[in-house]
């Protein structure tokens, strides 16, 4: 049940109301969804999730970092009984979006649902349309959070099919920096529809890292979308990892709206059986002196499918641009498929921009190196896929995370994946 809210809160549901009303699901007959069927999202007419499932408190302390202010949403709404608020660092405010909007906290008006326009992001217009609560993290100006911030996310009906509709909104003020993760998570085997909306205002000279695990049922649906502003000499740096969900849809869309502006993109991705892994990134480079890095790579095994979609736009008067944009994929079986288009539309005459996808298989020579040195098929195969990955997972600047991370990820390949799968020759790295 949604709750009252202030008119302005009001006024942007009716308007995403309005526009999901017109626009519907999308369907594979549009550019941007033609290797992604939501068909099984939009037919299952997901109620609603109200109130907290009875294993909210355990799922939430099997993924908790030691180390960080945890905070959690648990079916869409701020668990403040499951979060840590009692010793927040200096100069960071946490605000349920629900308690926030009421009590007109900082920044919640002018950039809760303004970062980006819903009209292209149908499931964003969803989310918006069902606006009640979720965090909102704000950072004071010059204040440099060392400790690092965990959302986790629980989605779960009790064995009963539900939707959750969970909001994230950051903060980070001129010249602060802050680290913040997010755990996506629910009972093993549930089948329910996450659709989750995260928004990130990165000030001038301010620092975001912002990390994204996604480790949902694998009969859940995860929708995600991260967008993000920002201003001159700030930096946004977003890692995702995903290992979880029958169909996935990660939309990632960053801003560099002032000079000197930079922007890191990495993700990996893990799918088996039939599985669907879908990511589409947007970059959009607007004034000049700005730089974006970014690497994506995908493992897939069975009959699995992912999509890459890189898009990097340089405008007109954003001269000095660098980007760099990689996609590579692994392919651990003959029936595993992916669809990589990387995009590049520069309007401007001096830049640096370089973009690339590669799809292969394990190093049949390197295999058979590793076991003539005594290692098994599986243990050479797992050092191999362990390289592979290990450029983004390198990134994580949060040890207990990466350590998880880690570890759900070469769970799901001793689970996952044949050992006897058959590697052809030709190398990938």
């Amino acid at each position: 049940m949604i709750t009252s809210a202030p008119t302005w809160v009001d006024e942007r549901r009716a308007q995403a109301s309005a526009q999901f009303a017109k626009a519907g699901f999308p369907t594979m007959r549009q550019e941007e969804w033609r290797f992604t069927n939501v068909a099984p999202i939009a037919a299952s007419n997901f109620p609603l999730a109200t109130g907290a499932p009875r294993h909210a408190a355990a799922l939430v302390a099997g993924v908790t970092v030691p180390g960080a202010v945890r905070l959690a949403i648990v079916n869409g709404q701020f668990a403040a009984g499951l979060s840590d608020l009692g010793a927040l660092p200096k100069g960071i405010r946490i605000a349920g979006l629900r308690d926030g909007a009421r009590d007109a906290t900082d920044g919640l008006e002018q950039h809760l649902a303004k970062v980006f326009s819903i009209d292209a992001h149908p499931f964003a217009a969803l989310n918006t349309a069902f606006l009640d609560d979720g965090v909102a993290i704000i950072v004071t100006g010059g204040v440099v959070v060392d400790t690092p911030v965990h959302i986790v996310v629980v989605t779960s009906g009790d064995g009963t099919p539900v939707v959750a509709h969970p909001r994230v909104l950051v903060i980070a003020g001129a010249n602060s920096r802050v680290g913040i993760a997010q755990t996506f998570i629910g009972a093993a085997g549930d089948v329910y529809f996450n659709n989750a909306v995260t928004e990130v205002v990165v000030g001038e000279g301010a620092i975001v890292e912002l990390y994204t695990d996604q480790r949902e049922s694998e009969k859940a649906f995860h929708v995600a979308n991260i967008q993000a502003h920002v201003a001159a000499k700030g930096v946004f740096a977003s890692h995702a990892f995903s290992t979880g969900a029958r169909i996935m849809r990660h939309d990632i869309g960053v801003g560099l709206k002032g000079e000197g502006a930079d922007c890191t993109m990495n993700g990996v991705y893990l799918a088996d059986g039939d599985r669907l892994m879908d990511t589409h990134t947007s970059l959009d480079h607007a004034v000049p002196h700005c730089t974006s890095h970014e690497i994506y790579k995908g493992i897939l095994a069975g009959k699995a499918k992912a999509v890459f979609n890189g898009r990097i736009i340089v405008r007109m008067d954003a001269q000095k641009t660098d980007a760099k944009q990689t996609n590579r994929a692994l392919l651990l079986s003959d029936e595993a498929t992916i669809n990589s288009n990387p995009q590049l539309e520069i309007f401007a005459d001096d830049v640096k921009c370089t973009h690339g996808a590669a799809v292969g298989q394990l190093d049949e020579e390197a295999m058979f190196y590793l076991q003539a040195r005594g290692l098994t098929r599986t243990e050479a195969r797992d050092m191999l896929l362990h390289a592979f990955a290990g450029e983004v997972i390198e990134g994580l600047k949060i040890p207990a995370l990466r350590g998880q991370i880690e570890a759900t990820l070469f769970s799901a390949l001793e689970r996952d994946v044949n050992p006897s799968t058959a590697l052809r020759a030709g190398s990938l790295s």
